[in-house]
């Protein structure tokens, strides 16, 4: 089968996640083409709305608190949003997208686009099935307003609460956030260190904020670099902020305790030779850390929906997190010096996070398109009346 997968680069655990689901489709001998969604109205409006999301996280993380909470209030399913507007706008260019791919089916892990997609199916202009991913421990606002015909959530304790916002039981598959294969495959650590230029012999602290480099990453990494003994190290992941990597690599010269990294595909290899993580938490570097079954300390989280994925890794005993900095370097040193609390905190993740949520999404999406296929009329008359409807359109 042919399937495309929709995105949207407002932070990069969406697309993380859709490259999860399309390396696990390719895995399995179908074809999965992969698009930022925004791309379709041009680089320009998908750089606004990816560099807005990220200025906004940054610079003004009160007002992306205020804007959330103002959705929160917003959201509902008896009405439409102004998001839900906003995205309607890019359909018919999707619509055409579509039916030049003659696909099979769609899979989301935006919002965004699974509002794009509701406003094509309710005008009767979405004729293959579509399901979307939820990339967060909550239902963030406006995921109700959305109508696809699954919904791939992350754990089963979050149904009831999507199911209170409106969205179908019958819709909700509670298989986890798809990650990448990567993240359980069996590692050696210290293989995992010399392949990332680190001493296979070191004890490392990672620490990450996200593509965005979002947090206090500088004195986070002072106070854990102070704190290092001999055959420790700290190892910073920056992301896009080049900045921040700059900063670090100044007060820290190469040599010492601290090597700062700058945008990387390897950290699968950082977060398997590493003893403990240090991360803000976002629903997808948690997701990953926990299936690779990595101690986790949760740092300062972007108002909202990590607020929410916080409270779940804390409370079913999936991270250690504190507000104030000496408390989490506190964190920290417990779990690499104190093996019983790492096990502990091993065992949680292995029995709340599951390393197949891709492998479970591919099976049920192939069943749905499938199933569907069989109630529908010739396939080459099909993509015939599409390719004309969105010539028309």
């Amino acid at each position: 089968m042919k399937f495309l997968i929709l995105s949207c680069s407002t932070g990069e655990g969406h697309n993380a996640a859709a490259r999860a689901v399309q390396e696990e489709l390719t895995r399995q001998g179908h074809e999965a083409v992969l698009q930022d969604m925004m791309l379709l109205a041009g680089p320009h409006v998908a750089r606004a709305v990816g560099g807005g999301y990220v200025g906004t996280v940054q610079h003004a993380p009160r007002l992306f608190s205020a804007l959330y909470d103002a959705g929160s209030h917003l959201s509902s399913a008896r009405r439409r949003s102004p998001v839900y507007y906003a995205n309607a706008l890019v359909a018919g260019r999707l619509e055409r997208l579509l039916a030049r791919g003659r696909f099979d089916g769609v899979v989301t892990t935006h919002l965004f686009c699974a509002e794009t997609l509701t406003w094509l199916k309710r005008h009767g202009r979405l004729h293959v099935p579509c399901l979307a991913v939820a990339t967060d421990y909550t239902c963030i606002p406006f995921w109700e307003e959305t109508d696809c015909d699954r919904y791939v959530i992350p754990h089963p304790e979050l149904t009831d609460e999507f199911a209170g916002r409106g969205i179908p039981r019958s819709r909700l598959l509670a298989f986890g956030i798809p990650v990448s294969a990567r993240f359980s495959q069996p590692m050696d650590p210290a293989a995992a260190r010399a392949r990332c230029g680190l001493p296979p012999d070191s004890r490392v602290y990672l620490v990450m904020g996200g593509s965005m480099g979002f947090g206090q990453i500088r004195q986070l990494t002072d106070r854990l670099a102070e704190a290092c003994l001999p055959g420790e190290q700290v190892v910073v992941l920056c992301g896009r902020n080049d900045k921040l990597k700059a900063a670090i690599e100044r007060r820290h010269p190469a040599g010492g305790p601290v090597t700062a990294v700058g945008y990387t595909r390897r950290v699968a290899d950082y977060m398997a030779g590493c003893a403990v993580i240090y991360t803000k938490p976002g629903g997808l570097t948690s997701t990953e850390a926990a299936v690779r079954r990595i101690p986790i300390v949760h740092t300062s989280c972007i108002p909202g929906c990590e607020t929410r994925n916080l409270a779940f890794f804390a409370g079913h005993g999936l991270s250690m997190a504190a507000r104030k900095l000496p408390e989490q370097v506190s964190c920290g040193l417990q779990l690499v010096r104190d093996e019983l609390s790492a096990e502990a905190m091993r065992r949680a993740q292995a029995e709340h996070i599951s390393p197949c949520a891709a492998s479970r999404l591919v099976e049920a999406l192939v069943q749905l398109c499938s199933s569907r296929k069989e109630v529908l009329p010739c396939g080459i008359f099909c993509s015939f009346c599409l390719a004309i409807s969105a010539a028309v359109c």
